[in-house]
């Protein structure tokens, strides 16, 4: 049974997301019809992983239980169809409409993960993004954010450097945040001043945007500039109502059964640690923080009551929000007008850092 009330999604929106949806399921069922995995009944797995999904939100039956209800060969199976969906999916797109030719991508090798830079023309030198993709800790890499970091880069008008850190599970917490703590400390030695770095990420990659900089706090690592989140996961407790009774609105995040995800990421830490729940950290003495979410999302109350706690805690935290627009919205800048909204509001902090 699905989660997501169709009813209450604004119709542009839910076009988008079936038309999204149409080119996943095709590269899904083009994986699961390879001869290697003709062993696993696609339909039959899916449907369980839904069953799962709706207890997880109907039930609020706990995450750690509910995925150990899944194999670990279902786990596997699930996780790299999902891997492949996800990229070939992307690299469609960014086949039919390309990044523009000035933008120049280059690769990069950092210590033991890739990564690459998306440089804008007209740049403004000695000044970088570190930028960590989303995918629940579980998926995606620099090319399936391309797309959104060509626009933050041309917007800003300053080179990102996209990380291809490891995914779990087969790097579950703490290596995730690990490789983003020394792709930042990479930087450092390569010449980059703290004050000219700024950290960004979405949704998983908000979550390790925020648990970066409290590592880089905590071992006493001169901070970024700044820091830029877009939709974070910022509590593995799921201790607010909302994020439940958000999921009727969120067309990303509701019927994807991302449930386990988070206990792939989670391993066997406590989900309180504050380096997994960010919210749940001493939030002092952090540089200023941009957060911008969408009240439609099941994530919105992980931005609105972070942006709450870093402020009393003293530290600049500015929140944005739309309405009913989808998980991390700002990837559709070429068909909604929040969208361009968004990044152009996010060029307009990240200039303010500088000044």
């Amino acid at each position: 049974m699905t989660i997501l009330v169709r009813e209450k999604i604004r119709p542009d929106i839910l076009k988008l997301n079936d038309d999204n949806f149409k080119v996943i399921m095709k590269f899904l069922l083009q994986f699961a019809g390879f001869e290697e995995n003709k062993q696993f009944n696609f339909p039959k797995i899916y449907k369980k992983v839904l069953d799962l999904n709706e207890l997880f939100f109907k039930k609020r039956v706990n995450m750690m239980e509910l995925n150990y209800k899944l194999t670990t060969e279902e786990r596997n199976y699930v996780k790299n169809l999902l891997r492949y969906a996800i990229e070939h999916s992307s690299a469609e797109e960014l086949e039919e409409s390309p990044i523009p030719k000035e933008i120049e991508i280059k690769s990069e090798n950092i210590n033991n993960f890739s990564a690459e830079w998306i440089i804008p023309p007209d740049l403004i030198k000695d000044r970088v993004i570190l930028y960590i993709h989303g995918g629940g800790w579980i998926f995606g890499s620099p090319l399936t954010c391309r797309k959104l970091t060509s626009a933050i880069a041309t917007a800003t008008r300053l080179k990102i450097l996209s990380i291809d850190y490891r995914l779990s599970p087969e790097y579950p917490f703490p290596m995730p945040l690990d490789d983003c703590v020394n792709a930042y400390k990479w930087l450092l030695s390569n010449g980059y001043n703290n004050t000219d770095i700024v950290i960004g990420g979405d949704s998983a990659g908000g979550n390790l945007t925020l648990a970066t900089l409290l590592k880089l706090r905590d071992k006493g690592i001169d901070l970024p500039a700044g820091a830029i989140c877009l939709a974070p996961a910022t509590d593995f407790t799921f201790s607010d109502e909302s994020y439940f009774k958000n999921a009727e609105t969120d067309t990303s995040l509701a019927d994807v059964g991302f449930f386990w995800w988070y206990a792939a990421y989670l391993g066997d830490e406590n989900p309180k640690n504050p380096y997994i729940s960010p919210l749940l950290a001493n939030l002092k003495n952090l540089p200023p923080i941009l957060l911008q979410v969408s009240s439609s999302e099941m994530l919105y109350s992980d931005s609105t009551r972070f942006a709450e706690k870093a402020k009393k805690a003293g530290t600049r935290a500015i929140l944005q929000s739309w309405d009913e627009m989808p998980h991390v919205f700002q990837s559709l800048f070429d068909e909604l007008p929040e969208a361009k909204d968004a990044i152009t509001k996010i060029a307009d902090f990240s200039s303010g850092l500088f000044v």
